[in-house]
C-alpha cells in the first residue's frame, strides 16, 4: 500500500470548505445533498476526519469536480480537455472548461429566419464576447446589436435570446455561472 503525505491528506478539508462556500451552500444543505452527516462533513473540513472515497464520491459529485482536484493529486499526462460540442436548438456549443463552477463555451450561431424569437430564463448569470459576426441580443425589453470585439453581461432570469444580427452566421466567447458567478475581467493599466 502507497502511504499518502500528511500535507496531501491536510489540505483536503479546506479545499471542501472553499468549494462548499463558493457555491454558497451551509453544511446543513450540504448534508442534505449528500446524504452525509453534517457533522461529519465538519469534521472532514476542520481535518478531524480522515478523508474516505465514501466521502468524498458524493462530494464531488454534488460539486461537479473530479474526486483528483478534491484531494489535490498531481495533474499527470495529457492536460487537453476532451469534451464534445453539443449542438441544440441549431446552435453549436463547444465547451472550452470541465464541468463545475464557471463553464466557459464558443458558441456558434447559424444565420436564423426572421421569426419571432422565445425568449428564456434560467438561473446564473453571463458573459458573451463576440468574436466574429452581429449578435443579435435580446434582454428583457432591450434590442441590441453587438459586433466583433464587444461583450455584454447580464443576469440570466432576465429573459433573453441569442441570434444573427444578419444573415451570416455568430461567433461568440460565453462564461456561465450557475450560481450567479459573474466574470471578473480586468484590464490591465501600465
Amino acid at each position: 500500500m502507497v502511504a499518502v503525505p500528511r500535507d496531501v491528506l491536510a489540505a483536503v478539508g479546506p479545499r471542501l470548505r472553499e468549494l462548499r462556500h463558493r457555491r454558497g451552500l451551509t453544511l446543513a444543505e450540504l448534508a442534505e445533498r449528500t446524504a452525509v452527516n453534517a457533522s461529519t462533513l465538519s469534521r472532514l473540513e476542520s481535518g478531524d476526519r480522515r478523508p474516505t472515497l465514501e466521502l468524498l464520491l458524493p462530494l464531488a459529485e454534488i460539486y461537479a469536480v473530479p474526486l483528483d482536484e478534491l484531494v489535490g493529486a498531481p495533474r499527470t499526462g495529457d492536460p487537453r480537455i476532451h469534451l464534445r460540442p453539443v449542438t441544440r436548438d441549431g446552435m453549436t456549443y463547444v465547451p472550452l472548461s470541465s464541468p463545475g463552477g464557471v463553464q466557459a463555451h464558443k458558441l456558434l450561431i447559424p444565420p436564423g429566419p426572421g421569426t419571432d424569437p422565445e425568449l428564456q430564463t434560467h438561473a446564473g448569470f453571463e458573459w458573451v464576447y463576440v468574436l466574429a459576426g452581429r449578435l443579435r441580443l435580446i434582454l428583457g425589453e432591450q434590442r441590441l446589436a453587438l459586433k466583433a470585439g464587444e461583450a455584454a453581461e447580464f443576469d440570466t432570469h432576465v429573459p433573453h435570446w441569442l441570434g444573427s444580427d444578419n444573415d451570416r452566421p455568430v461567433e461568440l466567447l460565453i462564461l456561465f455561472g450557475r450560481q450567479g458567478e459573474r466574470a471578473h475581467l480586468r484590464a490591465r493599466t501600465d
